[in-house]
This record gives C-alpha cells, sequence and structure tokens, in this order.
C-alpha cells in the first residue's frame, strides 16, 4: 500500500478471512448456500447512517446478520484527504470520505475509487453484494465486479432540491446494471415498474415493538415538558417538502394548540420557517429518544405540500406515529391515502380549514378510535419482515447468476 493510502484509511480494516464462491472442486450447489458464500455488501447511500433513523439503517442493520456491510456514505469537506472507517458492529462499518472543499468532481471520484478498491484488496472482497441509495455513486464504482447489484430506490431524489443534473442519466445506467430494484412506496413502483424486469415495491415499514413503548405512558422529555396541551406533533427532515405556508397559517388559527416539530433543518432557510409562541422546533432527536415525544402528544400530523418532490414519497413517520397509538392527519400524499386512508385512525385533509377541522375531531374521542384494524394492518409490515422478503430476492437471484455461472464453466470444461 502505498504512504498515501496509510495515511488515508485512519482506522484499519478488521482482518477477516472471505470465502470464495466455488472455492471447493465439486461443491454442490444448494438452495441456501448463496447468501452464505456471498459474505459482504458493499452500500453506497446520499444519506448518512447518523442522519435521521430510516429505512437504510433498519435494513442495513438486518443486513449485517447475515452479511459484512460496509455503508459508504457521500465526501465531507476536510483539510486532508483520508478515508475514515467507523464500526458499528463487528459486521457494519460506516466508511466516509473525507476530502479538501475545493476538491474538483473528477479528484473525488479519483480518490474514492482509490480507497474502494484498497477495501476490495485488504478485505479480499471479491464476491460481494452492491447495494444503491444514490446512482451517482457509479461515478466512481463502474470498476467494480458485484456479485448482484441492488437498486433500492427509496425516494424520486431527481424531483429534490439541488439534486445534480446527471441523476436522472445515472439512474438509467443504474436500472440497466442493476438485477433488482426495490421501490420506497407503492406509487414510486407505478412510474419504475416499466422500466426494469425486476422491480419490487417495498413501502415504508415499522419497528412496531420500539414505537408500541409510546403507549404506555412514557415520562415527557425536559425539552417538551413545560408545552401546554394539547400537542400536535411532526418528526422528520425539515425542508422543502414540509408545506411552510400551512404551519404558519394553522398555528396562528389555533394559538391554543401547540405545534412540535422534531428533526434538522436541511436545505432551506431556518429563518423561512414560521415563527410563534406554539411553534416548537426541538430539533433532531436519536431514535431512540422518539417514542418518549410521541407519547405526550395528542395528535400527529404530515404537513407535506403537494410537489414534484412529494409525488412518490410514502413516509416513514406515518406507521411510526399509528404504532405510538397516535391518530394522524395528513395531506393527500398518495401512498397515505391509499394505504392508510380508511383505517379510521387517519384524517386526510386539504388545506388549512380542513386540517383544523380534522385535527379538532381526532382531539375529541380519542380513546373511541378503533386500532385493531390498523394494528393488525402494521403487524404485517415490519422492517424484520421487509429485509426477510428482500433477502430471499437476493438469494433467487444469486441463485440464478451461480447455475448460469455453473453451467458455463462446465460446457467450456467439457
Amino acid at each position: 500500500m502505498s504512504n498515501h493510502s496509510k495515511q488515508a484509511v485512519r482506522q484499519p480494516f478488521a482482518q477477516e478471512h472471505t470465502r470464495l464462491i466455488g472455492s471447493e472442486r465439486g461443491a454442490s450447489i444448494s438452495s441456501t448456500s448463496f447468501a452464505h458464500q456471498t459474505q459482504d455488501l458493499i452500500c453506497f447511500s446520499h444519506l448518512r447512517w447518523n442522519f435521521v433513523y430510516q429505512r437504510p439503517q433498519h435494513l442495513l442493520s438486518r443486513a449485517s446478520r447475515h452479511f459484512r456491510v460496509w455503508f459508504w456514505e457521500e465526501p465531507v469537506a476536510d483539510q486532508q484527504p483520508w478515508l475514515e472507517v467507523r464500526p458499528i458492529n463487528p459486521k457494519l462499518h460506516i466508511l466516509v470520505p473525507h476530502l479538501p472543499a475545493d476538491t474538483d468532481p473528477q479528484t473525488q471520484h479519483d480518490y474514492q475509487r482509490r480507497w474502494l478498491q484498497e477495501l476490495l484488496t485488504q478485505q479480499q472482497i471479491t464476491d460481494f453484494v452492491a447495494w444503491y441509495y444514490t446512482p451517482m455513486a457509479l461515478n466512481f464504482t463502474e470498476h467494480i465486479q458485484p456479485r448482484l447489484t441492488v437498486y433500492d430506490c427509496m425516494d424520486e431524489l431527481s424531483a429534490f432540491r439541488g439534486a445534480p443534473p446527471q441523476l436522472r442519466e445515472r439512474e438509467k445506467q443504474l436500472m440497466q446494471q442493476a438485477q433488482l430494484m426495490f421501490t420506497g412506496g407503492q406509487s414510486l413502483y407505478e412510474a419504475k415498474k416499466n422500466l426494469h424486469p425486476s422491480v419490487h415495491a417495498f413501502p415504508s415499514s415499522i419497528d412496531n415493538h420500539h414505537f408500541g413503548q409510546a403507549r404506555l405512558g412514557l415520562d415527557d422529555p425536559a425539552d417538551q415538558q413545560a408545552l401546554a396541551y394539547p400537542r400536535i406533533g411532526f418528526s422528520g427532515v425539515i425542508d422543502e417538502r414540509l408545506d411552510i405556508q400551512l404551519l404558519g397559517e394553522l398555528a396562528r388559527r389555533r394559538p391554543d394548540w401547540q405545534f412540535v416539530l422534531l428533526g434538522p433543518v436541511v436545505k432551506i432557510d431556518p429563518a423561512s420557517l414560521p415563527q410563534g409562541p406554539n411553534l416548537h422546533y426541538l430539533g433532531m432527536k436519536a431514535y431512540e429518544q422518539l417514542p418518549a415525544y410521541f407519547s405526550n402528544w395528542q395528535v400527529a400530523w404530515l404537513p407535506f405540500a403537494l410537489n414534484e418532490s412529494t409525488r412518490f414519497i410514502s413516509p416513514t413517520k406515518t406507521p411510526e406515529y399509528l404504532a405510538a397509538g397516535l391518530p394522524v392527519v395528513s395531506t393527500p400524499i398518495r401512498d397515505v391515502v391509499s394505504t392508510y386512508g380508511e383505517c379510521g385512525t387517519v384524517w386526510i385533509a386539504d388545506g388549512v380549514e380542513e386540517f383544523e377541522r380534522s385535527i379538532e375531531a381526532a382531539l375529541q374521542n380519542p380513546s373511541e378510535l378503533c386500532w385493531s384494524r390498523i394494528d393488525a394492518q402494521l403487524a404485517q409490515c415490519s422492517w424484520q419482515q421487509t429485509w426477510k422478503q428482500m433477502h430471499e430476492l437476493m438469494d433467487e437471484q444469486l441463485q440464478i447468476s451461480d447455475r448460469s455461472r455453473f453451467s458455463a464453466t462446465k460446457a467450456v470444461t467439457v
């Protein structure tokens, strides 16, 4: 390894032996062998592991029970180029490229390509799964040869503010390379299903036990204790998808309601957010803290704007609110309407007057709401079940690939 490379990887990779597929002469092909032999999964993500805990963290934490998972984030600005390697557990590592802020795009790609190749070499990674959340990672990963490529399309990223102009073309390229494509919701599936031969819808799922704790009456967090009741809560990223005008107008019309917002403010100017004595921006909270906040709200809401960036979203918070025992009021987001619009504990409202009436209805007799139907529905959409189904699809695809390779090798030998 070069001197530069030794400096770049400040924390050495754990040395583990990687068993190669087909290393045993004459080994038979069984229906359970593929995931075991393919021991590594490299994920390329536009989201950071320590950001809001959502789909990537849920799925890849579970993936680490079957693979060594390497979670590659987008670069961060630093004075010197180096690759940060941070273990979450013995089989899950976060990799963060650090690069000077003035590094041009081509040099950024060159550094990441080099560091990625060193990871493959040091860890003897030869048969592996490449899992993409961002098609832009193709800029530095085109040279790798994964055993299986998966595109987990959790959002229509090209519709988000600040999306790179090359994103659509890169996504087309990724869909050509990927053997499997997952979507983060039903509406996104409908938009993508004719663009790839193997697209599978996996909407937002739920950790029922975690959020179900909120129904037990947890202690009110310190920064929320002084707030009056009733409390109308939102938890998630505060960005261009939020209907700021709706938020401000509703808070003005109902000064007797306290609006609590948890989450980071990104891609918009915090000064553009409406202010008032009943608007409370409490910042991002750890995933472990959320049930305590939810436990002390009376209603949860999804004040999303209806625009291109929300056209295909499937909000993770919807099932989390419901698992916490909170009635929900949402703008008419397609996946919320189609999945929860008839469950009896979700109100769909369009406009400030409908929101006000719906929140009033949700506040009136919460104990009389019928939760048995929604609880039965939530029991069928756990993150564990979602990962199990994804893993089975991956295993099937690996079997197809291995049979094809086995047949080709046999033909050459004969």
